[in-house]
């Protein structure tokens, strides 16, 4: 399959912290690649060197074929017309109602006139499930309807590949499972690549067409969710069984 991202060799630490050693890693374009691992692993540290929100101290990041690990403020603009992110908490503006928050990007790039901004803030929010929930501000919504909000206004400029940071946290069970539905479904419809961050084995399960673990700065597995249950690596299988590994069985 054709690549749509690669990662090579990337590194990235903080002060005397190494959070990335060496991360080799391609995503497939179409694809739903989970990045699994635990708390401060360097799921989401990954996706913001992936659009220029941190900088690689090393390593190589490509995007559609292009070097984009040295790009200017100015030259990753365009890379961001192409990857959009979602926000782990959504990032609504507080003061804009849910048409505007998803219309935003729209009239920031001055992507297109009014009346196209409205065709596509209307049948974005179709897509989500939220073309009642239009003129709502952020404070009206439950936790699930910020997150189809932020997918909205994700998808509204039509990139060719999502991030999604920790699309499910703070949600429960049956709103997570819509979510992730939800996710599944813009790749359907959209064929966009998808890139999901998460500790969440039910969403993992749920959305992942391949599977990287990240462990201790680079990726210990990389393969399908199948392929993931029979690991033999103790890390993983504890995180798929719910257990820690370095602790004895009672």
């Amino acid at each position: 399959m054709e690549t749509f991202i690669e990662y090579r060799e990337v590194e990235k630490g903080f002060n005397n912290n190494r959070v990335l050693r060496g991360v080799d890693l391609t995503v497939a374009k179409g694809e739903t690649l989970v990045i699994l691992g635990g708390s401060g692993s360097g799921k989401s540290v990954l996706l913001k060197l992936t659009i220029g929100l941190l900088r690689a101290d090393r390593g190589h990041i490509l995007v559609a074929g292009q070097d984009v690990t040295h790009h200017t403020e100015e030259e990753w603009m365009a890379v961001r017309h192409r990857i959009s992110y979602m926000f782990q908490w959504g990032a609504l503006f507080d003061s804009m109602s849910v048409y505007d928050n998803v219309a935003f990007p729209l009239r920031e790039h001055r992507a297109c006139d009014e009346p196209e901004v409205e065709r596509r803030v209307s049948e974005k929010l179709a897509l989500v499930g939220l073309s009642t929930a239009k003129d709502l501000y952020p404070s009206d919504l439950s936790g699930g309807m910020r997150k189809r909000a932020a997918l909205a206004r994700s998808i509204v400029m039509e990139p060719d590949c999502i991030l999604y940071d920790e699309p499910t946290s703070g949600l429960d069970p049956i709103t997570a499972d819509s979510i992730n539905r939800l996710i599944r479904r813009t790749q359907r419809l959209l064929g966009v690549t998808s890139v999901v961050v998460t500790h969440d084995i039910q969403s993992m399960f749920r959305v992942a067409d391949r599977l990287a673990f990240l462990y201790q700065g680079t990726m210990a597995f990389i393969g399908t969710p199948e392929e993931a249950k029979v690991s033999e690596h103790p890390v993983l299988r504890g995180f798929i069984e719910g257990r820690n590994p370095d602790e004895n069985e009672p």
